[in-house]
């Protein structure tokens, strides 16, 4: 038999490389959107340039990657937090605002669209009926309380609140001030106003 000399060996493509953690962002930018339920893997691997088949090799399957975007989400929107409430000695009422503003900037991080938190936006329709989904949402929510009520005992220790101030009423109202502020975000009330209110509600919980 008389071979082809003509005829190259074929060379072997090398698999594409990806960044998880740009993968993971563009992941949840997906879920951002349209949700858990309303997003399909064809509209994840589409936002993330990935295969189904490289998605569950990086991620696993598409409940394992939202539990890890929520969690992501999780861990930079506490450092934003944490970063806004570190300074002993800011004010109670410039810390809090400060907080205020660096979550405003989230909420508002859209593509011309307010989304407001994503925690709030996605998680809380999941976790009625996923233990998983509730068992994180609860445990960022309780990450934030406890932040709060942290800042908020040190700011009595300091004197600034008044006497006879429960730090971890005020820090529950402080943070649900929070999620009232990215549900209206939502509901198209503008940024400046968000902030405004966000402004009344130092004042009462500064005292």
């Amino acid at each position: 038999m008389v071979q082809n000399k003509d005829v190259e060996p074929r060379p072997r493509g090398r698999p594409r490389a990806y960044d998880p953690r740009a993968a993971l962002r563009q992941a949840i930018d997906a879920f951002w959107k349209t949700g858990y339920s309303g997003t399909s893997l064809d509209e994840i691997s589409a936002a993330t340039g990935m295969n189904r088949p490289s998605l569950y090799a990086a991620f696993g399957d598409k409940h394992t990657l939202y539990l890890k975007a929520l969690e992501q989400y999780w861990q930079l929107s506490l450092v934003s937090m944490r970063e806004a409430l570190a300074d002993p000695d800011e004010s109670l009422n410039a810390a809090l605002m400060r907080l205020y503003d660096g979550q405003l900037s989230i909420y508002f991080s859209g593509d011309g669209r307010p989304r407001g938190c994503f925690a709030i936006g996605t998680a809380t329709t999941e976790a009625v009926e996923d233990p998983e989904i509730r068992k994180a949402l609860a445990e960022g929510v309780h990450m934030l309380d406890s932040d709060l009520e942290a800042r908020l005992q040190m700011a009595q220790d300091k004197g600034e609140l008044k006497d006879g101030a429960d730090p971890a009423a005020l820090a529950m109202l402080a943070s649900a001030m929070l999620h009232t502020i990215a549900i209206r975000a939502r509901a198209g009330i503008p940024r400046s106003e968000l902030r405004e209110i966000a402004r009344k509600a130092v004042s009462v919980i500064c005292g």
